[in-house]
């Protein structure tokens, strides 16, 4: 779906052994959320998905990494009403979209975190890089983000584009069937993140 505005609550995949002086934050699922908006030509949906679990790594008061866990099961929406709502969970959660079924569990590791010049728009202070793993498949995804450390909490904020098609979800894609016409579903989704971790 394209514009499919993910919002997860992270968790821990699993780093390596934190280097000297970098320490592991936990991330706080409640404080933390993701929320998710996917458009066709028709309409568009929003809704919110959960972390499981997840760290982020600290040195020198600035975030250098981090790995989130995502409860695909939690994935739920905030548009419709009614039967409606149950009809468009059930879809998304089975193997036409994100197959919850036989891949639970979504993950996104920071491979690089770097700060960005003063004064840029929409007041981003980083630019994050990492690997996002959907439905089994990897692939590298990167966006701009709001990234604040104080009082022992780090508030990490930012908005990614996804292609859908490079995770193999192919409900609706032109990418796939491209005859589909006007029952085309977009393949670009984006993920905005909200996490907080505490020392």
């Amino acid at each position: 779906m394209k514009n499919m505005i993910l919002i997860f609550t992270a968790a821990v995949i699993g780093l390596s052994a934190a280097p000297a002086n970098e320490e592991t934050w936990k991330v706080d699922t409640k404080l933390s959320n993701l929320e998710w908006s996917g458009k066709k030509p028709t309409g568009e949906h929003k809704g919110t998905i959960n972390l499981s679990s997840g760290t982020l790594s600290v040195k020198d008061g600035a975030v250098t990494g981090g790995a989130f866990e995502i409860d695909m099961n939690s994935l739920v929406n905030k548009d419709l009403t009614g039967e409606w709502i149950g009809k468009l969970e059930g879809h998304l959660k089975s193997a036409d979209f994100f197959d919850v079924t036989g891949f639970p569990k979504a993950k996104f590791e920071i491979t690089s975190v770097t700060p960005v010049a003063a004064g840029k728009e929409g007041g981003f202070t980083h630019s994050v890089k990492g690997n996002l793993t959907i439905k089994g498949k990897t692939n590298e995804i990167g966006f701009d983000a709001v990234i604040k450390i104080k009082d022992g909490k780090a508030a990490c904020s930012g908005t990614a584009v996804v292609d859908r098609s490079k995770f193999d979800v192919r409900y609706g894609s032109k990418s796939f069937f491209a005859d589909i016409g006007d029952k085309i579903i977009y393949d670009d989704f984006t993920v905005k993140m909200n996490v907080v971790a505490v020392k």
